[in-house]
């Protein structure tokens, strides 16, 4: 039998697309090739922070990195390699770091980050779920006079802001040695446990008829004139009325359907352990100058960093997780990280920070909603109500006013 529509993949766009389609009365099947208990999502730090923070490619990024990596302290690597992809993504990525761009970003930041935030907030009151969501706000931690002031000078709204003196960072992060330079609070900011969210969100959604095929891999798509008729997977073949490709950095679908989207795989790590409830973050936070975030959660602490470009390779580098330990250590006191786990992934990143969102030029059923970097969890929710938007009201992309904001379709 014909299926209305299937989302392919399993991740927070993915289950967010779901929930909203189905909000509006549409039968929704999930193909995943996991179980979604390992993927990208479940390795995000949880940050949700749309609001006040500068993305990946923001003025002096290239400047800042090379001059950690002359310190040893980058988080950013890029291996060697041919790729000519690769390249060119770099090349968008440099030309992407000026005031201009970093000032129409912010703007739809912080446009998607409310509709988001507003969105968890409707998931936990009404919706009864439960994943550890937190208003509190996300501290930037800074280890360089020049970045401090700079940022600081800038933050003028006491109701966004609130800096913070070395003495007051300690109370927010008791870990931190002098080294430290100071903070500033984020008040618009929060964060979530993306495992729990991730769960619940799979729980309400099968209690409300979301059908999921899970441990089964789309292999191939099938076409037939301007539409995709048929996905073939490792289990069976499936015909529906709107297919929603949301596979993260893995592009090999979007590629058979004619597509080669300016994006590419960042790999991250993440490290998850107990500490002393007394040496806790009090809220997320971020070491500005090293790309370190730390999220406290109910009974755990994530940190995440890394930035590894032109690998392929899953595995857990020891490499780079002890390097994430020394840096991290440079500007803390020794403390205790007990049952530790260790996990590595590739986020879907595209050089300017706007996510591919929208109707396959090619292919008038086939939706694309990925690109999202370190931001799926920040803007899942925008994200799944966009493609929910665009496929039962607009019906194509140019008459969607957030695709035509938010969309590298538009804004590439």
């Amino acid at each position: 039998m014909k299926k209305d529509i299937v989302v392919v993949g399993g991740g927070c766009i993915g289950l967010m697309s779901a929930y909203c389609l189905q909000k509006s009365g549409r039968d929704v099947t999930v193909i995943e090739k996991g179980d979604i208990t390992d993927g990208t999502s479940f390795g995000n730090a949880g940050l949700l922070s749309a609001f006040k923070k500068a993305p990946l490619s923001a003025p002096g990024a290239i400047f800042d990195t090379l001059k950690l990596m002359l310190k040893g302290e980058s988080p950013a690597s890029v291996h060697p390699t041919f790729d000519l992809h690769l390249f060119k993504w770099l090349l968008k990525f440099a030309a992407s770091t000026t005031e201009a761009r970093l000032k129409r970003t912010l703007a739809l930041f912080e446009r998607y980050g409310r509709i988001s935030l507003d969105m968890y907030e409707t998931m936990v009151k009404e919706d009864g779920m439960d994943f550890h969501f937190c208003k509190d706000g996300l501290l930037m931690i800074y280890t360089e006079q020049k970045t401090f002031d700079d940022k600081a000078a800038h933050c003028t709204n006491p109701e966004a802001y609130e800096i913070l003196s070395k003495e007051r960072t300690k109370e927010y992060m008791p870990i931190l040695n002098e080294k430290v330079i100071g903070s500033i609070l984020l008040k618009e900011n929060g964060h979530v446990d993306p495992g729990e969210f991730m769960l619940e969100l799979k729980r309400y959604l099968e209690e409300k008829g979301v059908e999921f095929l899970l441990n089964e891999e789309v292999q191939r798509l099938e076409f037939e004139g301007s539409k995709v008729s048929k996905i073939r997977t490792s289990k069976g073949v499936y015909e529906a009325e709107t297919f929603v490709l949301s596979t993260g950095a893995d592009d090999t679908l979007a590629r058979q359907a004619k597509n080669k989207f300016l994006m590419t795989p960042a790999k991250g790590y993440s490290i998850t352990f107990k500490m002393d409830d007394a040496l806790k973050p009090k809220t997320s936070s971020l070491f500005a100058d090293l790309f370190i975030a730390m999220t406290p959660r109910r009974d755990t602490v994530r940190m995440t960093s890394k930035l590894e470009l032109g690998t392929t390779n899953p595995d857990v580098v020891r490499k780079q997780i002890n390097s994430i330990h020394k840096n991290l250590s440079l500007y803390t006191n020794d403390f205790v990280k007990e049952d530790m786990v260790e996990w590595s992934g590739f986020r879907p990143l595209t050089p300017n920070d706007i996510p591919i969102i929208g109707y396959d030029e090619n292919y008038n059923n086939l939706v694309h909603a990925t690109g999202l970097g370190w931001l799926g969890i920040t803007f899942a929710p925008a994200i799944g109500k966009i493609v929910n938007d665009v496929i039962t009201i607009d019906k194509k992309n140019n008459t969607n006013t957030d695709i035509l904001l938010f969309s590298s379709f538009y804004q590439g």
